[in-house]
């Protein structure tokens, strides 16, 4: 520096940032005598770069109307398109001048439970504009922008009574007519398809949020943001023209006072500014649970698909899931509807707590849709140490059904109970505002059975976007395989959500080691997300960091390929790689590779195919990324026969198994065997010090039944406990098999003794001495009653018959007839019996709710006997018809 001249300071500088931060929050106002009747506004992203995101409002001076334009750089991503709202009090679409103008820098850093980024910071340039209406009314347009996307929102004053409603808005979307667009028709519980059409070409209807738009290599994903009981939801109605118009669920909505509307949104960038977005999350309001601690994501053993119904109400078949979500160390399993009409959910509860896993309960929203179920439900089954609820069948966005939301919201956070929603509503950044919500459906999903593999491509681009995504992967047992076995895993990663809940059978998982590998390894949270490649409808590969490892998952829809995938999103140095992908015979391999950022990974795909990777740091002697997961033995315990008869005096014989299935070894087993006070055994406990994967213990008693036993149902119990050495701390581990044995009243004829001249279902076989199942014999639950287990009968579906053969032999015909309880409230079947082609008894129609109804006719030289069941006039969903205990006296 040359002497004489004078040192520089910093004050200049520090002044100008002070002015040019009191600039940003500098409102600018007209007073109201100078309303202005027209001119044209750009919102900037912060920083606003030359090819940044900008949004221009513009006031028409001649019919005070207001439109709305958004641009990516030189891009106009949406065109001018109407803004403005139609309340009971005004009409603020027309004549309307500009007030005033007030300009912030928002910026808001916060955490989630879920999603692609578990960290986040949001950062938006908010613009307030206040306009007025022909008769004085107040309008306030509230438009956000930031580096990806668009919003804005309307808000309102109240009216004298402090209550505004609202009768319609004006808001529209318009893309080019040009643009490219992936839509999915408007439907309650967002469960349809996703097309590739045009914005003007698509045909008039209404469609559903979020829909795509392809302008150039940018897009513009529309939906919405912060939606609860002040308002309701909305869905684009495309009139033909190409504009999108916001229609609400409601004709209106009323709310107290100031109201502001939920943010009318799009996303807006390249494919991988779009998939990364969480524009819809940075809208909503802040949690309102201050400590989020006891919320766990996590993976999900989900039996539907391997059972549905009768595998809800079934103990054993719940607890094998809960095996193998401990088998393979995820924390929680699902037991769907059913559950509700059985007794033994503590019990279940109970089992899973033993062996580390959290039990999530499937419960219709009729059954919470009112304060007081609420209040006698929700402490109830946290008492029994229930984890969670998947809530199903809301099928609605009408601002009641918010309203409803909220509630139970609020009422599931305060017993701290994690929520899974099906049958619901899009996610509205509800995930940030309530972190307990760990998944929506909102998805034509696997268990459709058919997805086809271009529109699950869309879906990374599209629903996914906004928020979790429950679309239950991995149930290779059901339905048609419309993606690559190294795909279906894939989704593990592809998708997010902070619920997986995974749909495969226990076969399903054994015969595909390598994919079960993986999914113990994969998390279902994840620090940072990047779009590697892919387009809608064609494919998508992701790559997610959580903690120190990266996970990959790639899919496409079309012929078997290469895909090249570049490596630069990891850090510098050597990467061990770990691929699973599909082989020449259809099983999956895996492969090793140490990488760096600037080499590419060369993955040979199939038709429809993918593959699924993890990435760890390279180190010496480490082959593998995988991480320590604590496991339990998967074990299996059968006792038969499940059910027996025996006569007074008698014995029967029964048999337990206890295997090692995975997992192993099991130490310190024990088998067992208790019976009714009275009863006697013979044979003695079996035991094994240890049983290794694929060894099993058997045990064989014969059991004697005391000669003055009565008649009736008598419960036996196989009993095995073990230790698992791998997991010291589990203690000794319990599972139990019941035997039924039935001690027949002499001198009955029971019916379902008896052969079948022939028989007819509604549904699946007809059942002996069990309820109407599925599609195999011996397939249902218990018959029961009005809470009464009955032994013997018949389990039919309406509609069907059975005709037998009595050649005269009996007096009298008896039974208890009514729709099983194993369907709750639901059926309705009217039931017959004829005697040779004559109608001998016609009951009305019974409920589910009704009691049994007691059958006694005279049957009295009768050749042929027919029992009738008969659909009670509303469709023959749940008529299960039970014709308990019924029985013949000569």
């Amino acid at each position: 520096m040359s002497p004489g001249i004078p040192r520089p300071t910093l004050l200049p500088a520090l002044l100008i940032l002070l002015l040019s931060a009191a600039l940003a929050l500098t409102t600018l106002t007209v007073p109201a005598r100078a309303a202005a009747p027209g001119g044209a506004w750009t919102v900037r992203e912060p920083g606003a770069p030359r090819d940044g995101v900008t949004a221009v409002v513009r006031l028409d001076p001649a019919d005070g109307t207001l439109t709305l334009t958004a641009r990516k750089g030189a891009v106009t991503v949406l065109e001018p398109a109407p803004l403005g709202i139609v309340t009971s009090a005004a009409d603020l679409t027309s004549g309307l001048r500009a007030e005033s103008r007030r300009t912030r820098q928002v910026t808001e850093r916060y955490s989630m439970t879920t999603g692609k980024q578990l960290r986040r910071t949001a950062r938006m340039t908010e613009t307030r504009f206040t306009f007025t209406g022909r008769d004085g009314a107040r309008l306030q347009l509230v438009v956000r922008v930031a580096d990806d996307g668009v919003a804005y929102r309307y808000v309102l004053p109240g009216s004298g009574s402090g209550t505004v409603t609202v009768e319609r808005e004006a808001s529209a979307f318009r893309p080019p007519a040009d643009a490219r667009a992936w839509l999915t028709p408007y439907s309650v519980n967002y469960e349809r398809l996703y097309a590739q059409t045009t914005a003007a070409g698509a045909a008039p209807g209404a469609y559903a949020y979020p829909a795509l738009f392809q302008v150039g290599d940018t897009y513009a994903l529309l939906t919405e943001s912060d939606v609860d009981g002040r308002y309701d939801a909305s869905r684009l109605v495309h009139e033909g023209d190409g504009r999108y118009t916001v229609r609400l669920a409601d004709p209106a909505v009323t709310s107290e006072g100031p109201l502001a509307t939920p943010w009318r949104t799009a996303v807006v960038g390249d494919l991988a500014t779009v998939t990364e977005s969480t524009l819809v999350d940075d809208l909503a309001p802040a949690s309102r649970i201050a400590d989020t601690s006891w919320i766990r994501p996590g993976k999900v053993a989900w039996s539907w698909l391997d059972g549905f119904g009768p595998a809800q109400r079934d103990l054993a078949a719940q607890q094998r899931f809960v095996d193998l979500a401990a088998a393979h160390g995820w924390p929680y399993t699902l037991v769907d509807d059913g559950w509700k009409t059985t007794d033994w959910m503590p019990e279940l509860i109970a089992y899973a707590r033993e062996r580390g896993v959290d039990v999530l309960l499937w419960v219709h929203y009729t059954d919470l849709d009112t304060a007081a179920e609420r209040a006698e439900f929700l402490p109830r089954v946290k008492e029994w140490g229930a984890a969670g609820l998947k809530i199903d069948f809301m099928d609605s966005d009408s601002q009641e059904r918010f309203r409803w939301y909220d509630d139970i919201l609020e009422d599931t956070a305060r017993y701290r109970l994690l929520v899974n929603f099906h049958g619901a509503t899009l996610p509205k950044g509800i995930q940030r505002t309530w972190p307990h919500v760990l998944s929506l459906e909102a998805v034509y999903g696997a268990e459709q059975g058919n997805v086809p593999a271009p529109a699950l491509t869309a879906l990374p681009y599209t629903r996914n976007v906004v928020g979790s995504m429950d679309y239950t992967p991995m149930g290779f047992q059901f339905g048609t395989r419309t993606v690559s076995d190294a795909a279906e895993l894939a989704l593990s990663v592809v998708f997010e959500s902070g619920f997986q809940n995974f749909a495969g059978s226990l076969a399903a998982y054994r015969e595909r080691p390598e994919l079960a590998r993986f999914l113990e390894q994969v998390p279902t949270v994840w620090d940072e997300t990047r779009l590697l490649s892919g387009r809608p409808g064609e494919g998508a590969t992701f790559a997610r960091r959580h903690g120190d490892r990266w996970f990959l998952g790639s899919v496409h829809a079309g012929a078997a390929a290469t895909e090249r995938v570049p490596l630069d999103f990891l850090g510098g140095g050597r990467w061990l790689a770990e691929v699973v992908r599909d082989g020449e015979d259809g099983a999956l391999l895996r492969e090793r590779h140490v990488v760096t950022r600037r080499d590419a990974l060369e993955v040979p795909t199939a038709e429809h195919g993918g593959f699924a990777g993890q990435f760890c740091r390279a180190t010496p002697g480490r082959d593998t990324c995988d991480e320590p997961v604590t496991r339990l033995p998967l074990t299996a315990l059968t006792a038969d026969p499940a059910r027996a008869e025996a006569e007074p005096g008698g014995t029967a014989a029964v048999t337990g198994r206890f295997a090692v299935e995975t997992s192993g070894p099991a130490a310190d087993v024990r088998l067992t065997l208790d019976v009714p006070d009275g009863w006697t055994v013979d044979g003695g406990d079996a035991a094994a010090a240890e049983l290794p994967t694929g060894q099993a213990l058997s045990g064989d008693w014969t059991v004697r039944v005391p000669s003055d036993v009565r008649p009736g149902g008598y419960d036996l119990t196989v009993r095995a406990e073990y230790r698992a050495p791998d997991r010291p701390g589990s203690g000794v581990l319990h599972v139990e098999r019941p035997v039924r044995v039935f001690v027949p009243e002499p001198g009955v004829t029971y019916v379902s003794d008896l052969p079948f001249t022939s028989a007819s279902n509604g549904w699946g076989p007809v059942e002996r001495d069990g309820s109407n199942g599925e599609t195999d014999p011996a397939d249902g639950g218990p018959l029961t009653l009005a809470g009464t287990v009955y032994d013997k009968g018949l389990g039919m579906h309406a509609a069907g018959e059975v005709v037998i053969e009595l050649d005269g032999g009996y007096r009298r015909f008896t039974a208890e007839a009514g729709v099983d309880d194993e369907v709750g409230a639901k059926g309705s079947v009217a039931f017959e019996v004829l005697g040779d082609g004559r109608s001998l008894l016609t009951t009305g129609v019974l409920h589910g709710s009704d009691p049994a109804f007691s059958v006694d006719v005279d049957v009295t030289g009768v050749r042929q006997l027919t029992l009738r069941v008969l659909d009670g006039g509303d469709g023959v969903d749940s008529d299960h018809a039970d014709w308990a205990d019924a029985r013949l006296v000569p």
